[in-house]
């Protein structure tokens, strides 16, 4: 007998990565989203939160990352099965890591757990990608993927979509710091330049190709020569008070290399041990405390498993 109700956890992801703009991410273990799901006789889906910054969040399903994920899926099925989903937030909007995506992956996950799994995991991404384009006004899956799959993914390709897993070394560890300030997706989006120069494509391009061989070697030194970003950050980075020095505090205390979570305001930093991962978070915060900013660290290994079902 199916089940007619079902809680998932997904969590929060790096997108970007320095060198790889809207086509590399990597998942985080903490934080996350827990999406509760229940069917119901009527059709249609209703909404409700709660949790961190919950209430900036639309409840209208077409404005809402799961809910227009959820539409989406169901309109491919065909199916009028009507859902009532709760989403707690563990991770606040406009945070730069991913805070959409994990909504939009707990929803299709869950939803098609409910209805007997009619579709794989591969499938449910461009679900999730009609999910994500609602807070960031675009189709990129550098944040939902790695929510999905888990892992360090690359988007090869988006026309046709082609999504790659790429290694993850056993030393490599993450540091994710967020501070208290909120930068909107689409507003990040915007002031980016329409046209890039041929000599920095040419750079980034390579920066990229370093990246993933740095993954496939364990080459930590390579990631870090890798982790330059010439298309977003240098414009980005006046968004986020004390960006300069925070990253710097960073470099200092150890990482391989840091930047720009996604759109930010979040920071990111690699590194070889979750000692100096940690180490790195506290000197972040230091560094944001000293630009005037409370924040928060996230010192992890790099999450490798896809959405959780907790029940």
């Amino acid at each position: 007998m199916l089940n007619n109700s079902i809680r998932v956890r997904a969590t929060a992801s790096v997108a970007n990565v320095s060198c790889g703009f809207d086509c590399i991410g990597y998942a985080i273990t903490k934080p996350g989203d827990i999406v509760t799901i229940e069917k119901q006789d009527p059709p249609g889906i209703e909404i409700s939160m709660s949790g961190i910054k919950y209430e900036s969040i639309p409840v209208y399903p077409e404005n809402n990352t799961a809910g227009k994920a959820i539409l989406s899926l169901l309109d491919t099925l065909g199916s009028k099965q009507g859902f009532k989903v709760h989403i707690e937030k563990g991770i606040p909007p406009g945070s730069g890591i991913g805070s959409s995506s994990a909504s939009a992956a707990a929803a299709v996950v869950g939803v098609n757990e409910l209805l007997n799994k009619p579709l794989k995991n591969s499938e449910l991404l461009v679900h999730g990608m009609a999910g994500e384009a609602v807070a960031s006004g675009g189709f990129h899956a550098d944040n939902i993927a790695p929510a999905l799959f888990g892992g360090i993914i690359l988007i090869r390709s988006y026309e046709p979509l082609d999504i790659l897993n790429l290694p993850v070394p056993k030393k490599l560890f993450s540091t994710a710091v967020l501070p208290d300030f909120i930068v909107n997706t689409l507003d990040a989006r915007r002031m980016l330049p329409k046209w890039v120069p041929l000599k920095s494509a040419v750079e980034q391009a390579g920066n990229l190709a370093g990246f993933t061989l740095g993954l496939h070697e364990s080459d930590f030194d390579l990631l870090g020569r890798s982790m330059v970003d010439l298309f977003a950050e240098p414009f980005r980075a006046e968004l986020i008070p004390g960006y300069p020095s925070v990253r710097q505090s960073a470099m200092d205390a150890g990482a391989i290399g840091c930047g720009i979570s996604g759109s930010g305001p979040a920071l990111f930093a690699l590194s070889d041990s979750l000692k100096i991962a940690e180490h790195i978070g506290i000197t972040m915060v230091g560094a944001f405390k000293k630009a005037g900013l409370k924040s928060i660290a996230y010192s992890t290994p790099i999450h490798t498993k896809p959405p959780e079902i907790l029940d």
